[in-house]
């Protein structure tokens, strides 16, 4: 089975996060995608975050009802801050049988020689891109392992997303109904 794993903080989980996911698994040739709620990035500021726990719900309220795209908690028991290497690593020793394809924007690309054991990643695992806005190409681009998608550009982001929050502006479109339902009931990102 073609897992295709997304990584993410998910801060929150938006319609770009699904759509991208969706995509993914109906014409990249995965079988299921699994959005791998991170922790902390180490390249992150970690006190913007949400609650992992609470990240974590709401990915399960914008999943519920799909049975070919899941969320995953497994780096929440792993050291952190979550390293893709150490993730990709455990999930190999848990599921041998599955091969693991990386799902990442193609901004991450660009900042890829940054990430611990890049080069481990890159010769071992598929890694499927996805476009972001203004990417200008990097080293990694004709690498046999990178394989471009014609994934739709999204670029809606979480921050953008928090930051409207704050500023008392209604995102509901942005985000799946439930998912704005429950941010709009607990009072996330006002603050």
């Amino acid at each position: 089975m073609k897992i295709g794993l997304f990584f993410g903080t998910f801060n929150p989980i938006h319609i770009g996060h699904l759509a991208l996911a969706n995509y993914m698994q109906c014409y990249a040739g995965i079988d299921e995608v699994w959005l791998i709620v991170s922790p902390h990035n180490p390249l992150k500021d970690k006190s913007k975050l949400l609650n992992q726990n609470d990240r974590l719900h709401l990915v399960n309220i914008a999943l519920e009802n799909h049975s070919k795209i899941k969320s995953n908690s497994i780096e929440f028991t792993l050291t952190q801050p979550s390293y893709t290497i150490n993730t990709l690593t455990h999930l190999k020793e848990k599921f041998p049988a599955f091969e693991f394809h990386l799902i990442m924007g193609s901004d991450n690309l660009s900042t890829f020689h940054k990430w611990k054991n890049y080069e481990e990643i890159l010769n071992k695992y598929k890694i499927l891109i996805y476009p972001r806005p203004g990417y200008e190409g990097s080293k990694f681009d004709k690498h046999p392992n990178v394989k471009f998608t014609e994934a739709p550009l999204m670029e809606v982001s979480s921050t953008f997303i928090r930051n409207a929050i704050k500023e008392k502006k209604d995102v509901q479109f942005f985000l799946h109904a439930a998912v704005w339902k429950y941010i709009d009931e607990m009072n996330y990102y006002r603050k």
